[in-house]
C-alpha cells in the first residue's frame, strides 16, 4: 500500500481544484464566483500546509516514517494554491492593476500578512529539489523553517479577513499551536537525551 501513497495523495491534492472546476462548469460558484474561488484556494492552502507541518509530529508520535517521503510533495502543493489564491487576486481581483495592489498590501493588514507569507513560500518552492537540499546542506534545514512563520502570517492572514466569524481561523490556530507543541516537547525531548548521554559518558 505504501508504494501507491504518492500517487493516492497526489490525485487527493488535486481533488479540490477538480471540484473548483466543476462547479465552474455547473454555474455552481455563487453570487460571487470571483471571491468563492479565492476563499477556497487560501482554505485548501491552509490546510495543505497544516498537513505539511503534521507530517513531523506524526512521525515523531507514531514513528510513521514512510510520511516523510510524502512531505515535500504535500509542500508544493501549499505553493501551488497559494499561487492560485494570489494569481486570482492579481487577474480576477484587480486585473494587473498594480498601484492598487500596491495600495492594498499596504492598506490591508490581511493582505500585508499574506503577501509576506507567498513571498517566504517561493525560496521554499525553488529549492524543493535533491540537487538543492544537497548544494545549500544544513542551510536548507534552516532556511525551510520559515514554514512555520509562514504558517502563523497564515492563520493571522485568514483570522484578519474574517473579521466577525472567526471560529474557522480559530480552529487553524488551535491545529497550528498543537503541532508547535508537540515540536517543541519532541525537541526539549531529544536535548535532554543528549546531555544526558554526555554525562553518562566515561
Amino acid at each position: 500500500m505504501r508504494r501507491y501513497a504518492k500517487p493516492i495523495v497526489f490525485i487527493f491534492c488535486l481533488i479540490p481544484l477538480g471540484i473548483m472546476i466543476w462547479d465552474g462548469f455547473q454555474d455552481a460558484l455563487g453570487a460571487n464566483p470571483i471571491e468563492q474561488i479565492t476563499h477556497r484556494t487560501g482554505d485548501w492552502a491552509l490546510w495543505f500546509l497544516l498537513l505539511t507541518l503534521a507530517i513531523t509530529p506524526l512521525r515523531k508520535v507514531f514513528g510513521w516514517q514512510f510520511l516523510m517521503r510524502l512531505r515535500r510533495m504535500l509542500g508544493l502543493f501549499v505553493f501551488f494554491y497559494v499561487f492560485l489564491h494570489f494569481f486570482i487576486y492579481l487577474v480576477l481581483d484587480q486585473f494587473f492593476d498594480v498601484n492598487e495592489i500596491i495600495k492594498d498590501i499596504i492598506k490591508r493588514p490581511y493582505i500585508t500578512v499574506g503577501f509576506i507569507a507567498f513571498l517566504m513560500l517561493i525560496p521554499l518552492a525553488v529549492t524543493s529539489t535533491n540537487k538543492m537540499m544537497k548544494r545549500l546542506g544544513k542551510r536548507w534545514q534552516q532556511l525551510h523553517q520559515l514554514v512555520y512563520i509562514i504558517g502563523v502570517c497564515g492563520v493571522l492572514h485568514y483570522l484578519w479577513l474574517v473579521k466577525a466569524d472567526i471560529v474557522e481561523p480559530l480552529i487553524y490556530a488551535f491545529i497550528l499551536l498543537g503541532l508547535f507543541v508537540v515540536r517543541v516537547f519532541h525537541q526539549r525531548k531529544k536535548i535532554k537525551k543528549r546531555e544526558c548521554g554526555l554525562l553518562t559518558r566515561p
